[in-house]
């Protein structure tokens, strides 16, 4: 089947062959596990001090200055370290004590990322490219990507129907959170070299820029959403088949 190729004025140029891999079966189920996995491989591990809360002088040895079995006794001096002479034990080496240590602190060695096999995410690509590309299949022709003004690629996507400035902006405070979605993500351009386009669109809400030798399933379906298009170059259309062998997961 045939692509149609469009110039920078929306108007038929040309036809291409169709790749192969875009009429991959839609998994949504495999696509929000790579988003997952995507989303856990930005995060840093995180450790505590070993000595936090233990390096202190701080002792309790009650009111009369003296261990007595059954008074003086509360809850911040259990379980207590005893110390010669009878004394109580430092107060703050417990978690209940006031810049005492953590309860729970987190451990360095916890294991935060969360992986998925080459091919299953090569599966949960091709599904988000076909998925979020079957719906318009728009494929621009390569000039597209040494557009440098976000008029120009506000007139493109307002002619292709994908996109429509927003009348007002989202305002912040405490009712953002219900708001925050209103301008979401709408589409992700993909494209081969980046010429300018990036720049001139990175400004305008709900688009994303991306090169295909970089993109991912977070970048054209955040959050595992089924709303996004995809709006592809000449040349990075013709990239699809090949993305599959150049995974390198960040793990």
């Amino acid at each position: 089947m045939a692509l149609k190729v469009l110039s920078k004025e929306c108007k038929e140029q040309k036809e291409i062959a169709e790749p192969e891999n875009l009429d991959y079966p839609y998994k949504p189920w495999l696509i929000n596990r790579a988003v997952v996995a995507e989303n856990t491989w930005k995060l840093q591990p995180q450790g505590h001090y070993l000595l936090a809360g233990m390096q202190t002088t701080a002792v309790y040895v009650g009111q009369m200055h003296k261990w007595r079995s059954g008074r003086h006794v509360g809850r911040a001096i259990r379980p207590r370290e005893k110390l010669a002479e009878g004394a109580q034990g430092k107060v703050r080496r417990i978690p209940s004590a006031t810049t005492g240590k953590r309860a729970s602190p987190h451990l360095i060695e916890k294991r935060q990322k969360e992986r998925i096999n080459k091919k299953e995410y090569a599966s949960a690509l091709y599904s988000a490219i076909s998925k979020t590309f079957n719906g318009k299949k728009i494929v621009m022709e390569d000039s597209v990507e040494s557009i440098t003004k976000a008029k120009e690629v506000n007139s493109i996507l307002k002619t292709l129907g994908v996109w429509k400035k927003p009348t007002k902006r989202t305002r912040g405070g405490i009712r953002r959170s219900s708001r925050i979605n209103k301008y979401g993500h709408v589409a992700t351009i993909v494209i081969k070299g980046d010429k300018g386009i990036s720049r001139a669109a990175r400004n305008i809400p709900g688009i994303e820029v991306c090169a295909v030798d970089k993109i991912s399933v977070g970048k054209l379906m955040p959050g595992g959403s089924t709303k996004p298009i995809s709006i592809w170059t000449e040349s990075a259309i013709k990239e699809i088949d090949g993305i599959g062998k150049r995974i390198r997961l960040e793990m």
